[in-house]
Order: C-alpha cells, then structure tokens, then sequence
C-alpha cells in the first residue's frame, strides 16, 4: 500500500491595508515587509495595539504569578512553611523535555531557598520501567529519605489515588502542572494548573517548565532579598521546554520563548555562558541559540533522547544544571550519543510500522493502532507522530510484554486526542495526555475492544471518509525571493509552534539539481541509519540554484528531470553560514492538475448566493447547483470538479449567512431538548439540524454537551429521544466550550463563503487542485 500524499492548501491571499504594511515594514528595514505583514494579517496579529508586544517582548505586559490566585499563596506558604523548619522537599518531575527542564527549573530556583541535596532533592520517573506521574514505589523512596513536601512539575493532575496514598504517609503535595485536569480538585496543598483559565487567558497554554517558572517567580517576588541569582538566568531552561512541548505559543508563553532566546543566546560563548552543558550541546547540534529550530530540531530531541534510549534522565537535570564544564562535556557527549542511537532505532521501528499498514485496509480505518512486542517503547511516539501526519489519521503504537500493552499515541487535523482515547478508558490501565498526544497502557487481551472501540467513537464524531493529511504554504515566492530579506520578515513571527507554525512556501514550476543524500554521522563520526537529501533548487527567476535539504529522504526520490512545484521552509545554517530551504513536500507539474486546465479556465460559476429569486430563471437541466453553503474548500471544490466532468456551470444558489451567537444557539438547543423530554417526543437529527443550523459534527458535540449537563439521549434508527436524570444542573464547561467553539468556527465558514466575492472564488477555484486554501485565517 503506498503512503497517501497529502492534500495541498494554500491560504488565500487577503487585502493586507496599506497602512498596516508600513508600520511592519518599519520592523524589516531589508525589505518592504509586504510578505511579514501578510502573514502577520493572515494570522489575526492586525491591532497595532498588539503588534509591538507580538514583535518585542519588552514591550509586552506579562501577568503576575499570583494570578494564579488563592493556589498560588497556598503553594507560597507551604514552601516558606517547609523552608522554615527545615523540612525536606522532593522536586517530582518528568523525562521529556518539558519535563526535565521543569525540574531543572525548580532545581536551580527553588535551591536559592533551600539548600540542595540536603533540604532538596528531585526525582524522575523512569520512562521504560514507571512511565509518566507519580506512583506508590517512588513515593515510598521520597518518605526514606525524610521528605515531608513534593513539588510536582509537568505531571501529577490526575494521579489522585497516588496523591491520597502520599497524604496518608504524612507527605503534602503541591502540582504544577499544565495537562488536562480531573473532573475535581485534587486533594493537595495547591495545585497551579494553567487549565484552570478560560482558553483565551494569557497564561492557558503554559507549558510544565513555564508553570515551573511562575511558581519560582512567586517565591522570589515574595522572598526578594534571599536568591542570589537573578530570576532571568532560568529563561534559556523555560524557552528549551517551551518549544520543545509544542504548546500555543500565545500569550506569556510567546513573551517566555523569546526572552528565553535572548538567554539561550547567551550559552553560546563559553567565555559568558552560565549553562557549559547547553553550551556543549548547542555545539553538539551545531546551533547558535538565536532559533526556536535550534531547540525543536536540536536541544529538545537530544535531552528527549536520553530518556528514549536509557529509560532514566535524571542526569540530564545535572547537565542542564551544572555548573561543571568538564562533567558538562562527558555528559553532552552520552546525551549526542543517545540521539544517535534514537535515530537508528526510529527510522527501523518506522520501516516496521509501514510494513504492517500495508496489511491494513485504510477505507475502513479511522484511527490507527498497531502493535508489536519488538517495539522500543521510548520511540513509538516519535514514529506515531510521523505515521499520523503521512497518513492523516489518529496514530497509536503498542509494545507489549505478552500481557501489557504500552504505548503512544498521536493526533492530526485537530482531532482531540485525549477525549478519544478517554472514551475507551473502561479498557485501560492508564493514561494520560492532552489533545495533540498521550500516553497508554492496557491488557492485551483488550487490545481488539479497545482498536474497535476508538475507531467507532471517532467515526460518530468525523467524517472520516474523507481524512487526508494536509499540508498548507502561506506564501507563493520565487526561488529569486529566497535569501536573507524573506528569511528576515519571516523571523518576525518567531517563536513559531502549535498555533503560529513556521511559514511555508510554495515554489512552483522549478527544478532541481546536484541531489546528493549521505548517512548521518554520530559524535565520533559514525554513520547512522537516518539519511538526508541535499540539493540546489531552480526556477526561471534565477541562473544559481539556492541550497536545500530534505531529511529522512533518498535522492532518488526527487525527480531531477521534471518541473516541480514544491512547499519548504526558509532556514538559516548556522554551521555552514548560509540560508537555505528545508524541503516538506514535492510534486511534478503532472501530478498537480486533476483535471485538463483548459476545461477550468473556461469553466463558469454563476453567483446566486444574494439573489434567491433569480435562480428560477438560471434553473434548468444543464446546470449543477450548489443549495447548501459549503462549511470548507473541500466541499465547494468537490461539486465544482463534478460540473467540471459534466461540463455544467456551477450555480452557488446558499442563501447569505446570517447567525445568532453560539450562546444562543447552545441555549436554544437546551430549550429544544427540555422540550422533548417533557413531552416524551422524538424526532429526527435533520430536524434538529434544519432548526439550529447545525453539521453532522457539530450536532455530535451538541449531544455530548447535553449529556453532561444531565440528560439522556438515545438514538432509534432516525430518531432521536432525550430524558433528563436528577443531576441535570451539574454543568460541564468543557464540554459546551467545546460546542460553542465549534458552532462558531462554523459560522465563520459559512459567513466566509457568503461574502467571498466571485472573481476571488473563481480565481482560487481555477487555481491547481493542490492548492486548496484555508478559510479559517
């Protein structure tokens, strides 16, 4: 089975005010700042109010850490209770990046107040033998050794039988964390959980380390005159975590990446530097720590490595903490090793996993679980993030001992991993995550439920006939635009991540030559089994062909005698000192077009949407009709292929978009629903639908939300029958957030496709197939 190629979207290009580009053009004095300023319209960044602190820290207003309120104080206290009278405090942490550089946070910020190794210590579980959280044994161990608090980081929501088990023995707990909460409040001292916050607060997508940081800034704004060190020498460990853990990058968590950058910068000059690990590391990768990549594709697998490859990271907090140059050096080199090691191991255990696909029929599949016990437990989900992205599904890897199957999973096009799998939680033993990735693990013998039942739950949620992974280019440009200008306006939105990605470009009709692949090499220069591509990239705008790479892929795979068009990424190599592209995706001229372009460029779209009444007039047997407002690019481009084929105008006959807000939608649905279980009636979803002007997947988180505000729904063939039971008025607020989101994305849609106009449409609807643009910016 080949590997599905992905579906290709471009983002509209939208009227950028002429005012806006001069004043972001005033940030790129290179160049006129058209190419920053769309991006940066594109992505909602268009209030002047907001743009200098997007663009600049400084001038950016950060929140206090005692927003975090009433948990705040009481995890204050309890630290100032325990330094007071000397009781010993256990740091638990986590073994990813996130996780050690939380730990490491807490380490060099809480040992300003009390006395490392004697009055604190750390902890991290083992990722092969205990997986993520707290658990009795490694409490068990911290009561042996006197320790009367744990501060936990990155980890500990959820784990209430083991908080319980902690408190009897005599041991309070305080959780910073930043992953998805129970349904109550531990029972801890405090817990400082950024999920506690409305989507839209600036401190919501905080990561571990930056929840880490913000407990630690509490304790050296209330105890000012004890820390010797100053709080920004922890920024360079926030930034690494940060990036690393794929959070929103919105926020504080924006205003901590980048001044973390400016910190990490400062590691690079052993002569100035505060961190000789990081220094050795960021040589190891050959990075300046100036980029976010310099962490992404550099500090944040090597420490995730470690981890992976041994089981244990503890000593990757000595590394990040030392101030030790030559442990540093003897560590940085076991860390580069174990990343080389990771590489090999992932790209085996991938080969693996495409050789099972090919087993599998994928018409059927909506998410992806396989599992084997040869599996190396600490990259499946390095493998499972990759198969997810190829193959545009949900992705879960197994590896099992005979009894116990552990695991990762992965997401893709924004399906809401966590609840997925939390749907089949019956079947578990444990997990954990949050909606992009998680942890698992459960019996074999309920493997089959379990890959049954997840794929069910998924179906009844998406329409998973038509999942394709997608990959989107912001900008069109010519290999003559690359260089240091572009590279310079397209910095400006760093630090990119979840919600900001890096900017991607389209390259069309361009070639490539001296394509050359080789084995990556270890620190002692031995060849691994991780290859990547190296090439010149041409187009009719240039004679000097602009250097490229292309990871994990062969030469032969780039065809060196076709015109291509192709989507990468702009980069700088700090080693070899040069800007070059990083390749994510090709195609051939031929394979762009699906269907004969001189059929598109002649084809007709007769605009009705405003005029009702006209559409008698324009009705007849040789015209294809789109009735309904189309919710996506995919939806529209579909009918208009098929008039295409049977060479029929398209009419756009949906009436303009007009909406009540998501609020009043949710409470009519409320009132529809109270109505039907008085009266004891049932009725059909297209009714419902018709009425509130619901999709198929909206009206399914419409069902979820009502059934945890206390009603019953229950389905009969086409109908459908609601009751309440006695604790209707227990509101969940995630579930109906995540309905009014979704009703009011659709709404956007809708009112999108209303009032795009005609010339705009037609002229993206004639463009090449692959070049679908996202409505949604």
């Amino acid at each position: 089975m080949d590997t599905p190629q992905p579906r290709w979207q471009i983002v509209p290009p939208l009227e950028v005010p002429q005012w806006f580009t001069n004043v972001v053009s005033e940030y790129t004095p290179d160049s006129d700042g058209h190419y920053a300023a769309q991006l940066l319209w594109q992505r909602g960044i268009n209030n002047l109010e907001v743009l200098p602190g997007y663009l600049h820290p400084d001038c950016y207003q950060v929140s206090s850490p005692f927003t975090f309120g009433q948990e705040m104080t009481m995890a204050v206290d309890r630290l100032q209770q325990a330094r007071n009278r000397g009781e010993k405090v256990t740091i638990w942490g986590d073994f990813d990046a996130d996780g050690v550089t939380s730990t490491s946070v807490l380490w060099d910020g809480l040992g300003q107040f009390f006395p490392q190794y004697l009055q604190l210590d750390y902890y991290i579980p083992n990722r092969l033998t205990e997986s993520h959280g707290l658990n009795n044994a490694g409490i068990d161990r911290a009561l042996d050794s006197g320790t009367k608090l744990i501060v936990t980081c990155d980890t500990g929501s959820t784990n209430i039988a083991e908080i319980e088990y902690a408190q009897e023995l005599g041991i309070d707990i305080i959780v910073t964390d930043h992953h998805t909460l129970p349904e109550e409040r531990p029972p801890v001292t405090a817990i400082i959980n950024p999920r506690y916050f409305e989507t839209i607060h600036p401190l919501y997508s905080l990561s571990g380390v930056a929840v880490a940081y913000k407990l630690v800034e509490a304790m050296y704004q209330t105890l000012p005159d004890v820390p010797q060190q100053p709080l920004e020498n922890l920024l360079d460990l926030v930034a690494i975590g940060l990036i690393a853990d794929l959070v929103e990058l919105k926020g504080d968590c924006r205003y901590l990446a980048q001044k973390g950058i400016q910190q990490l910068q400062k590691q690079v000059n052993p002569a100035k530097a505060t961190r000789p690990g990081v220094t050795n590391l960021l040589e190891l990768c050959r990075r300046n720590g100036d980029r976010p990549t310099d962490i992404s594709f550099g500090l944040g697998p090597r420490i995730n490595a470690v981890s992976r490859i041994h089981g244990d990271a503890s000593f990757c907090v000595e590394l990040l903490t030392s101030r030790d140059p030559i442990r540093c050096q003897e560590l940085a080199l076991e860390t580069e090793l174990a990343n080389t090691r990771r590489k090999s191991l992932q790209k085996e255990t991938s080969k693996q996993v495409q050789k099972k696909l090919e087993r599998i029929d994928l018409s059927t599949t909506s998410v992806i679980v396989l599992e084997d016990p040869q599996w190396q437990g600490g990259v499946l989900g390095l493998v499972a993030g990759q198969i997810a992205q190829e193959y545009g599904r949900p992705t879960i890897l197994l590896s099992s001992d005979g009894e116990i199957a552990r695991g990762s999973a992965r997401s893709v096009n924004n399906i809401d991993l966590y609840q997925l799998v939390k749907s089949q939680e019956y079947l578990l033993h444990r997990f954990g995550g949050h909606p992009f990735a998680a942890g698992l693990s459960l019996s074999v013998e309920n493997l089959s439920l379990f890959r049954e039942g997840i794929n069910q739950q998924l179906r009844q949620k998406v329409d998973t006939t038509a999942m394709q992974s997608t990959i989107e280019a912001d900008l069109v440009v010519t290999v003559a635009e690359l260089g240091k200008p572009l590279f310079y306006q397209l910095k400006l939105l760093e630090p990119c991540g979840m919600g900001n990605p890096v900017p991607k470009l389209l390259i069309k009709n361009c070639w490539f030559t001296n394509v050359w692949h080789n084995n990556a090499q270890d620190a002692r220069g031995k060849k691994v089994q991780y290859i990547k591509t190296t090439f010149k990239l041409g187009d009719d705008s240039v004679k000097v062909g602009f250097p490229g790479v292309w990871w994990g892929h062969y030469k032969d795979e780039i065809p060196t005698q076709e015109r291509c068009d192709v989507i990468a990424e702009l980069d700088f190599n700090s080693y070899k000192k040069r800007y070059e592209v990083r390749l994510l995706a090709i195609r051939t001229r031929e394979d762009s077009l699906s269907v004969d372009p001189t059929q598109i460029l002649g084809h007709s779209i007769i605009d009705r949407r405003n005029n009702p009444d006209d559409l008698a007039a324009t009705t007849n047997s040789q015209l294809s009709i789109l009735e309904k407002c189309p919710l996506s690019w995919d939806e529209i481009q579909k009918k208009y292929r098929l008039a295409i084929t049977y060479k029929q105008p398209l009419v756009l006959a949906y009436p303009t978009s007009t909406e009540i807000s998501p609020e009043e939608v949710w409470q009519q649905l409320v009132g529809v629903v109270k109505y039907l279980a008085r009266t004891g009636k049932q009725v059909t979803k297209q009714k419902i639908q018709a009425k509130l002007n619901l999709s198929d997947r909206t009206f399914g988180l419409g069902v979820q939300a009502i059934s945890a505000i206390g009603f019953t729904c229950q389905q009969t063939g086409q109908y459908w029958q609601f009751s309440w039971r006695e604790d209707m008025e227990i509101s969940q607020e995630e579930d109906i957030s995540i309905f009014l989101f979704a009703v009011e994305e659709e709404q956007f849609q809708r009112q999108y496709f209303s009032q795009i106009p005609l010339s705009t449409l037609q002229g993206i609807l004639t463009h090449e197939q692959y070049f679908e643009p996202d409505p949604s910016r």
